[in-house]
């Protein structure tokens, strides 16, 4: 089951890639040349995204914010911890994804505090509709691996 409802037959765990810290730096060096020119702040998205958007951030010198699923209610009560984002351009970064209803979600959360977001980068993009759903959210999904990689390889 993944945290979009659907059932899947196979699942990616990303949490073996985002534990190993040489592999997660891996991971990041590559993702590091697909960040959009002009990005000012890299959002990752709880939990998954949080690893990632860290290990981004070492290699493009960049803040980060960490975003929750929900502004916590005490303390800072706020929705993303760590770098303002409002006024800035924000790339939401992500592990997995599927729908994309997370990113559209999060994505949507962030703008109504001020973030101007049109991209969002993934480790990897099941390419089970998330992309195309999330243009409709005015965003492009950029992707390090994508299903037909791995199945690939």
């Amino acid at each position: 089951m993944l945290r979009s409802g659907r059932v899947a037959a196979e699942y990616f765990d990303k949490y073996q890639l985002e534990a190993d810290p040489a592999l997660l730096d891996e991971v990041a060096s590559g993702m590091a040349p697909l960040v959009p020119e002009g990005t000012e702040v890299l959002a990752g998205l709880e939990m998954g995204g949080i690893a990632v958007v860290t290990a981004l951030g070492r290699h493009t010198g960049l803040p980060c914010a960490f975003v929750r699923k929900t502004a916590k209610s005490y303390g800072t009560a706020r929705l993303a911890e760590g770098a303002d984002v409002e006024g800035r351009r924000v790339l939401v970064v992500e592990d997995v994804v599927t729908s994309g209803g997370q990113i559209a979600i999060s994505t949507g959360q962030l703008r109504d505090i001020g973030a101007r977001i049109d991209h969002a980068l993934c480790v990897i993009d099941r390419q089970e509709g998330g992309a195309e759903a999330l243009v409709t959210a005015g965003i492009r999904l950029l992707a390090l691996l994508k299903r037909e990689d791995l199945d690939r390889d």
